[in-house]
C-alpha cells in the first residue's frame, strides 16, 4: 500500500509521565536515549546518545559538523557548556573581503569559507567525561547501528530535505551524502549514512579525540583545502569547548537560566524582564492586547541583542548591565499598548537546530541543543567521514567596528540557546525552543503561558505562535485566531500569515519535574511541529 502521508485531520499530542524521560524531535532518537538509560546511564548519557542519534535522522538541522550548547543539573547545582567553534586563525576581514569583493558585509551563507570549527562532538566528550556514568562507546553505539542499518524517511524532516536540495546540490559532498537517489527521500524511503558510521566508530574508540586531533581533523583538512577553504587540523586541536555559569532572571516567582553570549539566550531574559512590568495575567491568554505586550518587549530585547552581543571579550557592554533592572524598566515605558513601533538599541551603559532534553529519577536533568545552522549549513559535506559542515562563519560581521567583525579564533554569534527553569534555587523545567531567532522569542511565549496563564506544558508548546523578523513584520501560525491577528493588523504590526512552522515558528521539547523525581518523576511535552517524541518509563 502506498500511503499518503498528509494527515488531513487535527492530531493532539498528549503529555508524557515518567520518572525518566526523553524529548526530542525524532521518536529513533528519544527511544536511543531511552535505551541507555534503562542500561544504566543516567540523563547526561542518554542526552548524548539521543544527540549522536539526532545528527542522522534530522540532518536538515544538524550534523557531525555542528556546534552544540548545554545547561544541565547535577542534581545539586546548574552547569552550563558552551561548545560553539571558533574562525579558522586565516580568517579576518580582509580575508574575505579579497576574496568575495570589498562590499561583503559578511562571510558566505553557504560553502567552506562558511564554516568555522565544529563544536557538536567536543559537548558530547566533555559531558561524557565529567558527568556520564556509561563508557562513551556505547553511548555511540544506537547511532552507529542507525546509521548502517539506515532509517525510513518521516514526513517533516522530508519536507525540508527536499526543499534544501535545490539550493545545496552544487556544495561538495552534498549530492553524494544527501541525494543517494539522484534526488531527495521521498517519504518511507530508506536512509543509510555508511561513511557517517565511520565516523562515530572512530569517534567512539577515541572518546572524540580522532574529531580533533586524529584522522577525522585531517579529513576535514583536506577537504577544506581542496574546495579552496581554510580550516585546518590545527585549528581543530586548538579547540575546546567551555564551561560557563548560565546567565539568569525572575520572572514570576521563578528564575530563567540561559548561556551567556556569544548567544542570544540573553535576548529572552531581557523581554521577560521588560514583560515582568506589566500585569499580562489580567488579560485573556490568547488576546491581542497580551499578544502585543509580548511582541514589542520581544522587539525591545533584540534591537539590543542585534546591537551589543557577541564574543564576550568583544562586547561594548556586559549582561549584567543589558539587564539591570532600572534599565529594562526604562525600556519597558517606551511600549506603546496601542501601537506597534520599530525600536532601536537602547543604552545599557547607562542604567536550521535540534533540541533534545532527558531527565532521570536521580534528578539529573539535562538541556542540549545542536545546530548546523540554516538547515543543514554550509551544505559542504566531507565525504569520508560523512562530516556535515556548519555555516556558523555567516553570523560573523565584516564592518569595522563592530563587536561581532570576524577575527582569528573568535566565536561567532550564536542563535541556538538551551533553556532552564528554577524556583528557591531547585529545579523546575528543562526545555528549549529551536528555530534561528524564534528561540528566544518561543522561550518567552511558552513560559508567559505556563507562568502567567497555567497552561501544561503541552497546551504552552501546542498554542499558535507569531515571529518577529524585523521593523514591523511578524510572521504568524495559520492556527491564531483571525481576530487576534486582524487586532494586532490594527495596531500597525504587519502580519503575514504562515503555513511552514518548521522553521518559522520553531519547536519545542519540555520537562517540568512533578516532584520527586525518584517518587513523582516528571512531566513532558514535545512540539507537534516536528516529527518528535517524549518517551519514558
Amino acid at each position: 500500500m502506498k500511503f499518503n502521508y498528509d494527515n488531513p485531520y487535527l492530531s493532539t499530542r498528549l503529555p508524557v509521565f515518567a520518572r525518566n524521560v526523553v524529548s526530542t524531535s525524532h521518536p529513533l532518537a528519544a527511544q536511543a536515549g531511552l535505551r541507555i538509560l534503562q542500561q544504566g546511564g543516567n540523563a547526561v548519557d542518554a542526552a548524548v546518545a539521543t544527540a549522536a542519534v539526532m545528527t542522522l535522522v534530522e540532518p536538515v538541522s544538524n550534523g557531525l559538523g555542528g556546534d552544540a550548547f548545554c545547561i544541565l543539573w547535577d542534581g545539586k547545582k546548574l552547569h552550563g557548556l558552551n561548545a560553539s567553534g571558533c574562525a579558522p586563525q586565516a580568517w579576518t576581514p580582509e580575508y574575505f573581503k579579497k576574496k568575495y569583493g570589498a562590499d561583503s558585509a559578511t562571510p558566505p551563507m553557504r560553502g567552506i569559507d562558511s564554516v568555522t570549527v565544529p563544536g557538536a562532538v567536543g559537548a558530547w566528550a566533555a559531558l561524557s567525561e565529567r558527568f556520564g556514568k556509561l563508557p562513551f562507546a556505547d553511548l555511540m553505539a544506537p547511532a552507529i547501528e542507525i546509521a548502517e542499518r539506515g532509517y525510513l524517511m518521516p514526513p517533516v524532516v522530508q519536507q525540508k530535505w527536499e526543499a534544501a536540495a535545490p539550493l545545496l546540490q552544487s556544495q561538495p559532498g552534498f549530492r553524494e551524502a544527501f541525494l543517494p537517489w539522484g534526488r531527495a527521500p521521498k517519504v518511507g524511503d530508506l536512509f543509510k549514512f555508511p561513511s557517517a558510521a565511520r565516523a562515530l566508530k572512530a569517534i567512539a574508540r577515541s572518546k572524540g579525540e580522532a574529531f580533533y586531533r586524529g584522522e577525522i581533523a585531517q579529513a576535514i583538512e583536506k577537504f577544506s583545502i581542496a574546495h579552496g577553504g581554510s580550516l585546518k587540523a590545527s585549528d581543530m586541536a586548538a579547540w575546546k569547548p567551555e564551561w560557563a555559569l548560565p546567565i539568569a532572571r525572575n520572572y514570576r516567582g521563578y528564575t530563567l537560566h540561559e548561556i551567556p553570549p556569544n548567544g542570544q539566550g540573553i535576548a529572552a531574559l531581557i523581554a521577560l524582564g521588560i514583560l515582568e512590568k506589566f500585569d499580562i495575567a489580567s488579560l485573556p491568554v490568547d488576546s491581542v492586547a497580551s499578544q502585543h505586550l509580548q511582541i514589542e518587549a520581544m522587539k525591545l530585547a533584540f534591537a539590543d541583542v542585534y546591537r551589543y552581543v557577541s564574543e564576550p571579550s568583544s562586547m561594548e557592554v556586559t549582561p549584567a548591565q543589558m539587564l539591570d533592572d532600572a534599565y529594562l524598566a526604562s525600556r519597558a515605558k517606551l511600549i506603546d499598548v496601542n501601537k506597534a513601533q520599530d525600536f532601536k538599541a537602547g543604552n545599557p551603559v547607562k542604567g536550521g537546530t535540534i533540541y533534545l532534553t532527558a531527565a532521570d529519577e536521580s534528578g539529573m536533568m539535562v538541556s542540549f541543543i545542536q545546530s548546523n545552522y540554516m538547515g543543514f549549513g554550509s551544505g559542504c559535506v566531507e565525504p569520508e567521514f560523512g562530516i556535515s559542515l556548519q555555516n556558523r562563519g555567516h553570523g560573523f560581521s565584516l564592518k569595522d567596528g563592530s563587536p561581532n567583525q570576524v577575527a582569528p579564533g573568535k566565536r561567532p554569534f550564536h542563535t541556538i540557546i538551551p533553556a532552564f527553569l528554577t524556583k528557591d534555587g531547585q529545579p523546575v523545567m528543562s526545555f528549549g525552543v529551536m528555530g534561528g531567532n524564534m528561540q528566544p522569542q518561543g522561550h518567552m511565549q511558552t513560559l508567559v503561558r505556563m507562568l502567567d496563564y497555567g497552561q501544561a506544558p503541552q497546551a504552552a508548546c501546542d498554542a499558535p505562535r507569531w515571529r518577529f523578523n524585523a521593523g514591523l513584520e511578524i510572521n504568524v501560525e495559520a492556527a491564531m485566531n483571525p481576530a487576534t491577528v486582524q487586532g494586532l493588523s490594527a495596531l500597525g504590526h504587519k502580519m503575514e500569515v504562515i503555513n511552514d512552522s518548521y522553521q518559522d515558528f520553531g519547536a519545542g521539547q519540555f520537562i517540568w519535574r512533578a516532584g520527586d523525581p525518584a517518587v513523582e518523576g516528571y512531566v513532558a511535552a514535545s512540539d507537534p511541529r516536528r516529527d518528535g517524541l517524549a518517551a519514558g518509563y
